[in-house]
C-alpha cells in the first residue's frame, strides 16, 4: 500500500518510510482486537487520515530534530514523525502519554521501526519541564488554551508549536486572545479539507 501519487510527492516520502510505515500499519492492525488505538471506522484511511496527515508537519520544520508530542495516543503524530527521521543524527522524538497500554504499544513499535523514539508515561504537565525540544506537537489532544499552558515550559525556551486543527480553530483562536508572544501563520491541511495547522513561533 502506498500514498496516493500527488500526496506521495508532495509529502517527499523515501521508500525506507514507506517500509516503516507499513510496519507499523501492521502492528495497529494486530493490536487493534485488544486496544482501541484509534477509532475502527477510520481503520481503511489509516494512510491518508493518520500517517499523511502526521507526515506533513516535518514539512513545515525540516530542521528539526528534537520533537515532543503531547497525547500521543497511538502515535500521531510523534511517531509517524521519528519513522521518517530515522537515521538522522541527532534526532529523537519524546511521546507523552498517559494510557500506559498505550505506552506499551509506541514502544513496541518504536522497537520494530528502531525508531529515534522515548516513550513518557503519564500527565504531560509532571513530564515535559525537563524535555527540550526544536518543535513540540499535540493532535486531537485538547484546546489551545490548555496547550498553551501544557507546552508553555518549550515554548518559553524558544521551540516551535505545530497545532493540527479542524474547523473549530477560529473559536480557539478567539478564546485565547491577542495577548500571547507568538507570532501565528495558519496552514491549510493536505489531508483535510477543513484542516488547519496552526503554526506560532516565539516573538
Amino acid at each position: 500500500m502506498t500514498f496516493p501519487d500527488p500526496l506521495a510527492r508532495q509529502l517527499d516520502v523515501s521508500r525506507e518510510t514507506l517500509e516503516r510505515l507499513k510496519l507499523y500499519e501492521s502492528k495497529l492492525r494486530k493490536w487493534m482486537p485488544f486496544k482501541n488505538l484509534i477509532g475502527p471506522s477510520t481503520l481503511g484511511e489509516l494512510w491518508t487520515r493518520h500517517f499523511a496527515d502526521s507526515l506533513q508537519l516535518l514539512s513545515l520544520a525540516p530542521k528539526a530534530r528534537r520533537w515532543v508530542d503531547i497525547g500521543s495516543g497511538a502515535g500521531f503524530p510523534g511517531m509517524v514523525i521519528a519513522a521518517a527521521l530515522v537515521g538522522q543524527r541527532d534526532a529523537v522524538v519524546h511521546l507523552i502519554e498517559a494510557d500506559n497500554r498505550k505506552c506499551a504499544f509506541l514502544r513496541e513499535v518504536a522497537r520494530d521501526l528502531k525508531a529515534p523514539v522515548q516513550v513518557h508515561h503519564g500527565r504531560a504537565e509532571d513530564l515535559i519541564g525537563p524535555l527540550e525540544a526544536d518543535v513540540v506537537t499535540a493532535r486531537a489532544v485538547t484546546e489551545l488554551s490548555n496547550l498553551f499552558r501544557l507546552a508553555a515550559p518549550l515554548l518559553n525556551a524558544g521551540a516551535l508549536a505545530l497545532f493540527p486543527k479542524g474547523r473549530e480553530y477560529e473559536s480557539e483562536l478567539a478564546a485565547l486572545g491577542q495577548d500571547f508572544p507568538f507570532s501565528l501563520e495558519i496552514v491549510a491541511s493536505l489531508t483535510a479539507v477543513d484542516g488547519k495547522i496552526l503554526l506560532f513561533r516565539p516573538l
